[in-house]
């Protein structure tokens, strides 16, 4: 799977699709595509490069130097296939999670479950007890963050902002969804209502935030994948797998309320709890996410191999 970051612009914009795809999906992270694609590492470096000797690059016009240090030729189309992905794709899975939501769950917990068997069987050995731990921990923390109650943020601009710099932390995490943590802080809506919309100003102060969210984390990721590769990919690959909890296909709604407003979340529950369970659609989604995933690892390993 490591050598998956070498394909042509046409993979690139495939996988881009496929990240943009799952950012908008709360529960599924854009990374978690990354991770399972064995573009993540080479993804966080061309994020770390771009910084302030990059920018003094860019005003003094030598364009061709900032492309091969930013790795344009991986980027760009990864970036594209991302775009067109929210843009294109926002009012079909808005449709599908309300039309069909729990064969569309199915689908993501098969994506994550067998990325996170690949990832254990070719990254992390769970041989060691410092490896054990630190996946354990990601697994604690997944479930924490999925049963966590909507939180009260600032709204409007300046809740747009915070909202971004936060959202993309967790959707270069594999596991963390980015849309997921908009759900949690309230923002969800208004981020989806202005990418549908394409209100300007909205969708440039919530880029705003991103950027300056990756901008400080992912230089931390970076420094952790260098320095403590094995026990950051157990503490990744937990974390990928604890979010199952969170992409389970059956749920309960309730509603809180915070901050004097009421809330929606959900809550998993058995297959009987629910009205409809859909349980032959669900697992024949479910087998289709597994398969899709089984598919990418074998064409990669006979191209790349």
């Amino acid at each position: 799977m490591t050598g998956a970051g070498n394909t042509g612009a046409v993979g690139l914009f495939a996988r881009g699709i496929a990240m943009g795809a799952a950012d908008i999906v709360p529960g599924v992270s854009g990374g978690t595509v990354a991770l399972m694609t064995g573009i993540y590492d080479r993804l966080i470096r061309a994020i770390v490069a771009v910084d302030r000797d990059c920018l003094g690059l860019l005003i003094r016009g030598r364009l061709s130097v900032v492309w091969h240090r930013i790795d344009g030729v991986f980027l760009l189309p990864l970036l594209l296939g991302i775009v067109t992905a929210i843009f294109a794709l926002a009012s079909t899975i808005h449709w599908l999670l309300e039309a069909y939501p729990q064969p569309l769950w199915a689908f993501f917990s098969g994506l994550i479950l067998a990325s996170g068997m690949l990832l254990l069987r070719d990254e992390v050995l769970l041989n060691r007890v410092d490896r054990v731990l630190w996946f354990s921990l990601g697994v604690v923390i997944a479930v924490v963050i999925a049963f966590m109650s909507p939180l009260a943020l600032m709204s409007g601009l300046p809740g747009l902002f915070v909202a971004g710099a936060i959202a993309i932390c967790a959707m270069i995490l594999p596991g963390i969804s980015g849309s997921f943590m908009l759900l949690l802080m309230g923002m969800y809506a208004p981020v989806l209502a202005a990418v549908r919309n394409i209100e300007i100003v909205n969708l440039m102060v919530f880029a705003a935030g991103c950027v300056l969210g990756l901008a400080s984390f992912s230089r931390l990721l970076d420094a952790l994948l260098r320095s403590y590769r094995i026990l950051a990919m157990a503490f990744l690959c937990g974390v990928l797998m604890g979010s199952l909890v969170a992409v389970w296909p059956w749920r309960r709604t309730l509603e809180v309320v915070i901050s004097g407003e009421t809330a929606v979340l959900t809550r998993p529950v058995m297959p009987p709890a629910v009205a409809a369970p859909q349980l032959e659609l669900c697992l024949a989604t479910f087998l289709i996410g597994l398969f899709f995933v089984w598919v990418v690892q074998l064409l990669a390993a006979r191209r790349f191999g």
